[in-house]
């Protein structure tokens, strides 16, 4: 072979490698693009749901009332949906790891439509209670935090499930005000209607442009112990084999503990406001705005930067000790203003929990059982408004506001001395 025949080849080879370099290079490019516009567009969809979800809290009080159904029934009416959710949660999650987030976050706006439809007809209380059946398998941030799950690396992941406070707050603020003014000006039916569109909208925002198949990253630790790719979509067992995984049990039973005595208060905290505050309906609203607008900064901005330069177990540590500071306030507090003041660790502490277990607890099972382990995380609140009017009320019947806070400072200070002494497994990452 000839100099000149060898140089044209070396030069037909290098100029291939060039190509093949470029092709690459513009693919990864690619792919970041269609990463961030997932997870944008799952921050759009659980905002709209959340809204949508607000706006049915707020109304349906009044619907009920309207159809003769007296405080003990629409209590029946709220287990009812807390209940679903709790049973739903998990099932939700798996069917995620099994279908795809695509198919999860359709079934939570058609489950979401679904439930708007049947309340938009709600002429007896029976349909009222019928419509909350679909609800089962309405769960549109777990179905974002899968996205994000899916389309981050764990140096990320806790900085990005925080920024769906944002959407939570958002939810809260606009929901909550829509509702009501829709079912004063224009009848009580009507956010119903609102809820039916919006969540077929939101259907069609999923079909097209959540990408088919999200499949999840491979950067976790993937073992021959993954559960969700098989299996019956209704199995127990499988659903609890995830909490054998190092750490994840302990992690679990920190996020339930934690922040229980908190949200049984919360839970109450409608009857507070009226019977220890002395608020009217619309004071009661604009704290709710408050700790909605508080959320949004602590948990869209403050709980990202916090994890990019503090580990996750550091974090999580803060969070149980700011929670017993929050208690010994609670227990000591008067009036309104106080609350107001105490509000601001409370929302760091609770938001900073509920991102960090995420997180951690997303990392520490296989990529194909994510989505189950969000869904098992996303029935801790289902669990505490299930439980939550009888303990909450027992508590604060017998021994006063002050014994929520009682709680969460004993509760807080046990789990804090079960960190500091205990070892428990988790992965270590900082986002850079």
């Amino acid at each position: 072979m000839s100099t000149m025949d060898a140089k044209a080849i070396s030069g037909d080879g290098e100029e291939a490698s060039g190509t093949r370099s470029e092709t690459l290079g513009e693919s990864s490019r690619l792919g970041e693009i269609n990463r961030r516009q997932a997870i944008r567009i799952a921050y759009l969809i659980a905002t709209l749901e959340l809204i949508f979800l607000f706006m049915q809290f707020g109304v349906m009080p009044y619907l009920a009332k309207s159809l003769g159904l007296d405080s003990v029934g629409f209590g029946y009416l709220q287990t009812t949906f807390g209940v679903l959710q709790l049973v739903g949660g998990p099932i939700f999650g798996r069917f995620a790891d099994q279908f795809g987030t695509r198919a999860a976050l359709i079934l939570s706006c058609a489950s979401g439509s679904a439930s708007f439809l049947l309340m938009s007809i709600s002429t007896s209380i029976p349909l009222l209670f019928l419509s909350r059946l679909p609800t089962v398998f309405m769960h549109g941030l777990p179905g974002a935090q899968k996205v994000i799950t899916d389309f981050t690396t764990p140096s990320q992941r806790a900085d990005a499930l925080g920024k769906l406070g944002l959407c939570f707050g958002i939810g809260i603020i606009i929901g909550s005000a829509l509702g009501g003014v829709l079912s004063t000006k224009f009848g009580i039916f009507v956010p119903a209607y609102v809820g039916l569109v919006g969540n077929l909208i939101n259907t069609i925002i999923a079909m097209i442009w959540i990408p088919l198949p999200a499949k999840p990253k491979s950067d976790h630790r993937v073992t021959e112990h993954g559960t969700s790719q098989s299996g019956n979509l209704f199995s127990i067992r499988e659903i609890l084999h995830l909490m054998k995984f190092p750490g994840v049990m302990e992690v679990f039973i920190i996020k339930v503990f934690a922040g229980l005595p908190i949200g049984l208060f919360l839970i109450m905290f409608s009857i507070i406001s009226m019977d220890f505050f002395g608020l009217e309906a619309v004071e009661s609203g604009y704290l709710m705005s408050y700790f909605g607008v508080l959320q949004m900064v602590v948990q869209g901005l403050v709980v990202g930067k916090l994890s990019k330069h503090c580990t996750e177990r550091t974090l999580l540590r803060l969070s149980v000790f700011v929670f017993a500071g929050v208690g010994l306030g609670m227990a000591l507090m008067r009036t309104v203003w106080h609350y107001c003041i105490i509000a601001v660790p409370l929302v760091f502490a609770f938001s900073t929990l509920a991102t960090i277990t995420d997180s951690i607890l997303t990392k520490a099972v296989p990529s194909s059982d994510t989505g189950t382990m969000l869904g098992i995380c996303a029935s801790v609140q289902p669990l505490t408004r299930t439980v939550g009017p009888t303990i909450g009320g027992v508590l604060y019947k017998q021994f006063g506001i002050s014994s929520f806070g009682y709680l969460q400072l004993i509760v807080s200070i046990g789990l804090f001395v079960y960190l500091i002494k205990s070892k428990i497994p988790l992965t270590e990452t900082k986002s850079q």
